[in-house]
């Protein structure tokens, strides 16, 4: 196994560099930041051409059966329409049908034989796990280092319980995963992109219910093992629910983007969720051999952990936001909760290289369009052409 991660992230690593060295990662897809981004340079959304192909080269150069077949194709449909989405924008109702319909063909037509009120409900949560990728895909190192965990363990836990096809789909993944960390971790040079966030979504939930339904892993494994990212996209969404919000639109509302914005960098707060991911996934590990009244009362005790963390970035951010009204005369915000300029100054939000060099928001105004917040947007990108962004780069470097 461990020739087929290092295989992968050789193979995604070299993609990604390629792309960036030849200037072809500007010209296939590129985030622009907005008012409600968490970057201030345009950065390439080319992670997934390295992290996909690699995904694939792998698992088809170490064999192949019928199921990788399916899975294979279904992986590369969504990628196709990721793209789509990428550079012209897709709307909801044109995506979700999509990421539905590539679950239920994979729950069809898969290695996994389910009862049909469970197969509805197997499906709607690789839905939901697609889309919660895509969500918590928002800050440098964060998503790109969330799945090197969660496939890593995937991985070891399927080759150890004798399902080898699994084991190799995860592992492969969990390398490409951890070559495009190489350019993703604090500043990142390249972003995922919707192509590798939604693909990846999908695999982690296909994966998921792979798994448990072969007896692999109990139905609560995925989800502890992703408790960070699960918790925290869920979470937030039903907030927004609630609200009676468009809870798909564009917002900074995450734990993680809460942290940034009330003074946090984007490598600590990465390397906060590496060391939860961490935990969780030891946990998740040790209690496949506990009993089962044992294993849910780590649930609990678990889940009021996860409780209590929430609860301290929630006053953290309640307090932020009582000193950035303070420093405003009281009227520092728009009526949907997010920070006027002014106020998302005091966040101290980590700078991007090209910022640190001089290079202001104005300046790419001119350069170029705004688009939607990386990770979590509704409208995409439209097509830039690299010399612009390859001045501005080449300006502020010097």
């Amino acid at each position: 196994m461990a020739s087929i991660f290092a295989f992968s992230l050789i193979t995604a690593a070299a993609i990604i560099g390629l792309l960036l060295r030849s200037k072809i990662a500007w010209r296939i897809a590129t985030d622009v930041p907005n008012g409600r981004s968490l970057h201030h340079a345009p950065v390439p959304r080319t992670g997934g051409w390295g992290v996909v192909p690699a995904t694939l080269a792998v698992v088809f150069y170490f064999g192949a059966n019928d199921y990788d077949y399916i899975l294979a194709i279904l992986a590369l449909l969504l990628f196709a329409v990721s793209y789509a989405d990428d550079r012209m924008g897709l709307p909801i109702f044109v995506r979700l049908p999509m990421h539905a319909a590539a679950a239920a063909a994979w729950l069809a037509y898969g290695p996994v034989t389910l009862p049909l009120g469970v197969a509805v409900l197997a499906a709607f949560s690789i839905v939901w796990i697609t889309n919660l990728f895509n969500f918590m895909d928002g800050a440098d190192g964060l998503a790109g280092g969330m799945a090197v965990f969660a496939f890593s363990v995937y991985g070891a836990v399927a080759a150890s319980s004798g399902v080898v096809p699994l084991a190799i789909w995860s592992i492969a993944l969990a390398g490409a995963a951890a070559g495009f960390l190489l350019f993703n971790f604090s500043p990142a040079r390249v972003f995922l992109g919707d192509a590798g966030s939604v693909t990846l979504g999908f695999l982690a939930g296909a994966f998921g219910i792979w798994g448990w339904a072969v007896n692999a892993w109990p139905v609560w494994f995925p989800f502890l093992v992703a408790a960070p990212f699960f918790l925290d996209a869920t979470v937030t969404i039903l907030r927004r629910m609630l609200r009676l919000e468009q809870f798909w639109r564009a917002h900074r509302e995450h734990y993680y983007q809460r942290l940034i914005r009330s003074g946090w960098s984007h490598r600590r707060t990465a390397l906060c969720e590496y060391a939860l991911m961490a935990a969780s996934s030891a946990l998740a590990v040790a209690m496949l051999n506990w009993s089962e009244p044992l294993q849910y009362a780590a649930l609990a005790v678990a889940g009021l952990g996860y409780f209590a963390i929430a609860n301290l970035i929630d006053r953290r951010w309640a307090d932020f936001l009582r000193m950035s009204t303070a420093g405003e005369g009281g009227d520092a915000f728009e009526s949907d909760g997010q920070l006027l300029p002014q106020a998302a100054a005091l966040a101290q939000v980590e700078p991007h290289p090209a910022a640190r060099a001089g290079e202001t928001r104005s300046s790419l105004a001119r350069a170029v369009q705004p688009s939607r917040m990386h990770g979590a947007g509704e409208q995409n990108s439209r097509r830039f052409d690299e010399p612009a962004y390859q001045q501005e780069a080449e300006g502020a470097g010097k």
